[in-house]
């Protein structure tokens, strides 16, 4: 097990660095001129010597490849620059609002193992019956109405017809449930599709037939022999869920003013305030790779048949 979690961390370099580098070329080759940005944002007059004063200041008169080795630099010494519209570096600013994405992240998160699972088992017991017609049309709205939609019909509907729960701002758990639901939807109604076809697979297994004809009860042999072998697609797919509920925080912070790293991310998208760009990016590339890192390791201790086959034991 060793072995296999160290080779990941191994494979985090490379997959870090073409991340780095797509960022940083993506961003330059722009349309947009970083120096004009920097003096609109700095409530600056585009004047040609100006413009030629902050291309040197940002390092942009520099060879391409020389800003982004300084750059990556720079990174590496967790220094990202200063933010355009603020004049306050970037880093610190980001980590200020990261816990609250993290927080409603991880209450979405919550939402969608949490329904998810009964949704699929609901849906597996009772194949083509009514649940199961259910459970299919939670599937195809999750899958089809966009976060933000699905936000202010949330709003419109608890906050201003019913009055129950808070449209905006961030406090208790009543402000985080709207916000979690428009983010976990897609997410919820894709693992109770997944875990039900799981289930519905695994419950054609030889070995549960074997467990039926032992005199085993159905509630056993859904959880010890159904169950267990129908969750593993879903931990695998959780390291997938866990990017799209980072990136959903994106628009439904602004949607329901919750105060992250999404709403701060999106305002300097407007302004094109690149550092501020470079860095979320960044940061939200590494979260997820490291998500991602940890799904794995988790399938493969509960599958020890994919760690055998990463140390290449037939």
């Amino acid at each position: 097990m060793a072995g296999f979690i160290l080779r990941r961390l191994l494979l985090l370099v490379p997959m870090l660095l073409a991340a780095s580098l797509i960022i940083f070329l993506l961003l330059r080759l722009g349309p947009s001129d970083p120096a004009l940005d920097y003096l609109r944002l700095s409530r600056l007059p585009p004047t040609p010597q100006a413009l030629e004063e902050a291309r040197a200041f940002l390092g942009l008169d520099r060879p391409l490849a020389v800003q982004y080795l300084a750059w990556l630099g720079d990174a590496l010494r967790l220094d990202f620059g200063v933010s355009y519209a603020t004049q306050r570096p970037v880093l610190p600013d980001l980590l200020h609002y990261l816990p609250a994405t993290l927080q409603l992240a991880g209450f979405a998160l919550l939402l969608t193992l949490g329904l998810s699972v009964p949704l699929g088992m609901w849906a597996a017991r009772h194949r083509n019956g009514l649940p199961d017609q259910i459970v299919r049309l939670v599937a195809f709205l999750g899958v089809s109405m966009p976060n933000f939609w699905l936000g202010f019909l949330l709003v419109l509907f608890f906050s201003i017809h019913l009055g129950w729960l808070p449209a905006m701002g961030r406090g208790g758990w009543s402000h985080m449930i709207m916000p979690a639901l428009s983010i976990a939807l897609m997410s919820l109604a894709i693992n109770a599709r997944l875990l039900r076809a799981s289930m519905l697979e695994a419950a054609g297994q030889r070995h549960v037939t074997y467990a039926r004809l032992r005199g085993l009860s159905e509630r056993r042999v859904e959880r010890a022999h159904v169950l267990r072998n129908a969750l593993l697609p879903i931990v695998t797919a959780t390291g997938m869920h866990i990017g799209e509920l980072i990136g959903g925080t994106l628009i439904v912070e602004s949607i329901f003013g919750w105060p992250g790293v999404g709403r701060y991310a999106v305002s300097a998208i407007f302004n094109r305030d690149y550092p501020v760009i470079q860095c979320f990016t960044l940061l939200m590339v590494t979260i997820f790779v490291l998500c991602n890192l940890l799904v794995d390791i988790a399938y493969a201790y509960a599958d020890p048949r994919i760690r055998l086959s990463a140390e290449g034991v037939e």
